[in-house]
């Protein structure tokens, strides 16, 4: 879980959403809503809602194209669960809250960063297993 949490106030126009986005290196934005995580608003937003319909970002608000209601996840969630949870959405980063506080995001990019940590555990774990259950390998 990344727990750096990029967010902006759902009265932030598309153009500063693009500035804070560039400036952390971030393909998204998680949209406040009264300090409370509502919705996101991501790069491909920004593009198919904002630049291919000619619109003006200084005066679109990240409100107006945020996705919501936010796809979510606690924070107790393992691996598995996000996954299933990011494939049967159809998204690419899951908001982690639990009673309305955000306590960070998971995306693509962090599966990816810690796909090796990860299958070495799980690799690990086949192993301990067959051993235990007397499988030879």
């Amino acid at each position: 879980m990344r727990q750096d949490i990029v967010k902006a106030d759902m009265g932030t126009s598309v153009f500063e959403a693009s500035k804070i986005m560039l400036e952390k290196d971030i393909g998204y934005l998680i949209v406040l809503e009264k300090d409370k995580p509502v919705g996101i608003v991501t790069v491909r937003d920004l593009a198919l809602q904002v630049i291919a319909k000619a619109r003006d970002p200084q005066k679109v608000k990240i409100s107006e194209i945020m996705s919501s209601p936010l796809v979510t996840i606690d924070p107790d969630s393992d691996v598995q669960e996000a996954v299933e949870t990011m494939i049967k959405s159809g998204i690419r980063t899951l908001a982690v809250v639990r009673d309305g506080v955000l306590y960070g995001t998971f995306g693509a990019r962090d599966l990816a960063s810690h796909f090796n940590e990860y299958s070495e555990i799980v690799t690990r774990d086949i192993i301990k297993s067959m051993a235990r259950l007397s499988i030879p390998f």
